[in-house]
């Protein structure tokens, strides 16, 4: 009964997942059991690592194990470019497509008036701070082409827009309701590469 309570709980904390539904959480569980003890204490000192040692960027706020990130460190990017996406993957996924050469900004989510997540719960005051007088020509808007990376998009505009900075955003080679994470690198950096200037 014992062995059963503990195929439970953890068939219970994998469904907490982002896209694990139960019978995916299931599979999981059953493979996690055939598992080697070493290769299953593997991948518990793995999720434990990750959560030890990697934190935030207190300059970008990607995902980092050193503070300030390697992007932030790289004097070979331009810092007159930052682009703006809503999570650590979307970086991921334009820096996967090698067209950008500046600097991020991660907002750590997107706006969402039903889910009560307004500009106080993302990073934009961060943004602002860094677009005052610091010399950046271009900000590229990269928020996902969904409802919420729309209105997280509009408002960036709105309070951007002040300040004199060129404003572009990236081209619709992302299809709309889909997630930058998901798409191909080709996508992603004909996306990147064909920006609009917002006026």
């Amino acid at each position: 009964m014992n062995s059963l309570r503990c195929v439970s709980a953890l068939e219970k904390e994998l469904s907490r997942l982002p896209g694990i539904g139960g019978k995916t959480a299931q599979r999981l569980a059953f493979h996690i059991l055939k598992l080697s003890r070493a290769d299953a204490e593997a991948l518990a000192g793995s999720i434990l690592e990750v959560k030890n040692k990697v934190r935030i960027c207190s300059r970008c706020f990607n995902i980092t194990e050193d503070d300030p990130c390697n992007i932030c460190r790289d004097s070979g990017r331009t810092e007159k470019q930052i682009c703006i996406v809503e999570e650590p993957h979307d970086l991921l996924a334009i820096e996967k497509s090698g067209t950008f050469k500046g600097k991020y900004h991660v907002l750590q989510g997107s706006l969402s008036p039903l889910d009560g997540r307004g500009p106080d719960d993302i990073r934009v005051r961060e943004l602002l701070t860094r677009l005052d007088g610091k010399g950046v020509d271009e900000v590229i808007i990269a928020t996902n082409p969904n409802n919420d990376g729309e209105t997280t998009a509009h408002y960036l505009i709105k309070v951007i827009k002040p300040l004199g900075v060129k404003i572009t955003k990236i081209a619709q080679g992302i299809p709309m309701g889909g997630d930058l994470e998901y798409a191909d690198n080709v996508t992603v950096g004909r996306a990147v590469e064909g920006r609009r200037e917002i006026f």
